[in-house]
C-alpha cells in the first residue's frame, strides 16, 4: 500500500466525522436548552432528560451491530442511509409541534450517528497506510472532538437570540456538505458477505442497554428500586447475550476478543476515561452556573479552549503514537488526566471560571493526546480480521460511558444537596468536591492500569 493518503480518503473521514461532529455538537447545544423546553412543553426534570438518553440508547443499541452492518453492506450504502435518516431527525426536531415528535426526532438522529461513527474508523483502518494510521484516528477525533467544546456555547448563543429550533437549522448545512463529500470519497475496499442478524441479540443488547441506561439515569431520585432493578433486567440481558453469542453461527458481538488481554484491559481503560470526560463536561459548566452564578453562555466560554486544546492535541497524540509509538502518548495524557483530576479534588470547594478554565485546558490536553491513541493501540492487539468487532466494541463502551457518566457524577452532587437540604453554591461546590475525589480514584486506576500494560514498553504497533 502506498504511504500516501488519497484526496477520496480524506473526503470520506471528513464525511463521516462530520456526522459525528454533528451528533455531539446537537447533544451539548441541547443540553443547554432543557430549561426552555421545560417551560414551553410543561416537562419536569426527568422527563426532558429523555432528550439526550433516547439519543444515546439508540445508539447504543445500533452501534454494537456495525461490524454486521459493514460485512452485509456497502460502505456508501450506509452512509447514505445514515446521513438521510440524521437529516430526517434534525427536520423532525426543527417543526416538532410537541415533546414526542421532539423525542421521535432525536432518536431518528441517533440512528443516523450509530451508523456513522463506527464507519469513520473503519475507513481509517481499511484504506489509511499503517505508519499513518495513528494521525488519522487523530484526525478523525480532532473532527468529532471540537464538538463538545462548541457545543454548549453554540447552544447557548442560537437558544438566547433565535430559539432552540434554529440548533438543529443551523446542522442541515452541515449535513448536506457531509453526504456531498461522502458520495465522492467513500469507496468499497472489502468484500460483501451477507449476514443475517440475530434478532433476539438485537432484542437483547435493546434491553441491556435500555435497563442500564434507565437505571443509572434515575441514581439522584434517591429511589433504589428505580435504580437497581433496571439494571439488574440489564444484566440478566448481557448475561443471556453471552450465552446466545455462543449458540449462533454469525453473533452480533464476538465477546472472544475479550480473551485478548491487552485489547480489554486497554477497553477498560478506555470506559475510564469516557467516564472522566463525561463527569468533567457535567461537574465544570454546572458549577460555573450554580456555584459561580454565570449564564449557560458563561459556562461554554469558560470550557471552551480546553475543548479546542483537547481537539488539537488528539492530532499530535496520533503523531507521536506513529513515530514513537504508544508509551509517550498515553502515559503522558493519562498523567495529565490524573493531575488535573487530583487538583480539582482539592480545589473544587473554591474555583474561579479562570481557575476552572485554565485547569481543566490541563485534563483536555491529556484526554485529547490520549483517546485516539488508546482506540489505534487497542485494535492494534487484535488481528486485523476482528478490527472492525474491535471497533464496535470501542463505540460501543463510548456510548455506554456517555450514558452513565453524567449519571453517576450527577447523583454525587445531588445526594450532597439532599444531605444539606439545599441546593444552593455551598451544598452544589461540596458535592463538586465529593465527586472529583470519585472521578480522581478512577483516574489513578487509569494510571496502574495503563503503566502495567505499556508503562514499561514501547507499545504495540
Amino acid at each position: 500500500m502506498s504511504s500516501k493518503i488519497s484526496k477520496k480518503v480524506y473526503a470520506a473521514i471528513l464525511a463521516t466525522g462530520l456526522m459525528s461532529f454533528s451528533g455531539v455538537l446537537v447533544e451539548t447545544a441541547m443540553n443547554v436548552a432543557f430549561p426552555t423546553l421545560m417551560r414551553e412543553f410543561g416537562l419536569a426534570t426527568n422527563t426532558v432528560q429523555w432528550m439526550t438518553s433516547i439519543y444515546l440508547l439508540v445508539i447504543s443499541v445500533v452501534v454494537p451491530l456495525s461490524a454486521v452492518l459493514k460485512s452485509s453492506f456497502k460502505t456508501k450504502q450506509l452512509f447514505i442511509c445514515a446521513n438521510l435518516l440524521f437529516f430526517l431527525g434534525l427536520l423532525l426536531d426543527a417543526l416538532a409541534p410537541n415533546f414526542p415528535l421532539l423525542l421521535l426526532g432525536r432518536a431518528t438522529q441517533g440512528l443516523g450517528t450509530g451508523i456513522a461513527l463506527p464507519l469513520m474508523f473503519n475507513i481509517i483502518l481499511e484504506q489509511v497506510p499503517a505508519e499513518k494510521i495513528g494521525f488519522m484516528m487523530g484526525f478523525g477525533n480532532l473532527i468529532t472532538g471540537v464538538a463538545p467544546a462548541l457545543g454548549p456555547t453554540f447552544g447557548g448563543l442560537i437558544i438566547n437570540h433565535l430559539g432552540w429550533r434554529y440548533v438543529f437549522c443551523f446542522l442541515m448545512p452541515l449535513i448536506v456538505l457531509s453526504f456531498c463529500l461522502g458520495l465522492y470519497g467513500i469507496q468499497q475496499k472489502s468484500p460483501i458477505v451477507k449476514i443475517t442478524p440475530d434478532l433476539l441479540s438485537i432484542a437483547l443488547i435493546a434491553i441491556l442497554f435500555g435497563g442500564v441506561i434507565y437505571g443509572f439515569s434515575k441514581l439522584s431520585s434517591g429511589n433504589l428500586q428505580l435504580t437497581l432493578l433496571p439494571i439488574l433486567i440489564g444484566l440478566a440481558a448481557l448475561g443471556l447475550l453471552l450465552i446466545r453469542s455462543k449458540k449462533v453461527a454469525q453473533p452480533i458481538l464476538h465477546f472472544e476478543i475479550l480473551k485478548n488481554k491487552s485489547f480489554s484491559l486497554q477497553l477498560f481503560g478506555f470506559l475510564l476515561i469516557q467516564l472522566c470526560s463525561l463527569g468533567n463536561a457535567f461537574l465544570l459548566p454546572n458549577y460555573v452556573q450554580m456555584v459561580n452564578g454565570g449564564t449557560a453562555t458563561l459556562a461554554g466560554l469558560a470550557t471552551m479552549p480546553a475543548g479546542i486544546a483537547g481537539a488539537l492535541m488528539s492530532v499530535v497524540g496520533g503523531r507521536l503514537y506513529d513515530e514513537k509509538g504508544a508509551r509517550l502518548p498515553i502515559m503522558t495524557g493519562v498523567s495529565l488526566i490524573v493531575i488535573e483530576l487530583l487538583a480539582f479534588a482539592c480545589l473544587s470547594g473554591h474555583m474561579s471560571n479562570w481557575l476552572i478554565c485554565l485547569v481543566y485546558i490541563i485534563y483536555m490536553t491529556g484526554m485529547g493526546m490520549t483517546i485516539g491513541v488508546v482506540m489505534t493501540n487497542a485494535l492494534a492487539s487484535l488481528k486485523p480480521e476482528l478490527s472492525a468487532q474491535g471497533n464496535a466494541f470501542l463505540n460501543t463502551i463510548q456510548q455506554f460511558a456517555g450514558a452513565i457518566g453524567t449519571s453517576l457524577t450527577s447523583a454525587i452532587v445531588a445526594f450532597s444537596q439532599s444531605q444539606a437540604g439545599s441546593k444552593g453554591p455551598g451544598p452544589t461546590a461540596l458535592g463538586t468536591q465529593h465527586a472529583f475525589i470519585f472521578l480522581a480514584i478512577l483516574a489513578v486506576i487509569l494510571w496502574l492500569i495503563f503503566y502495567r500494560e505499556i508503562g514499561t514498553e514501547g507499545g504495540a504497533k
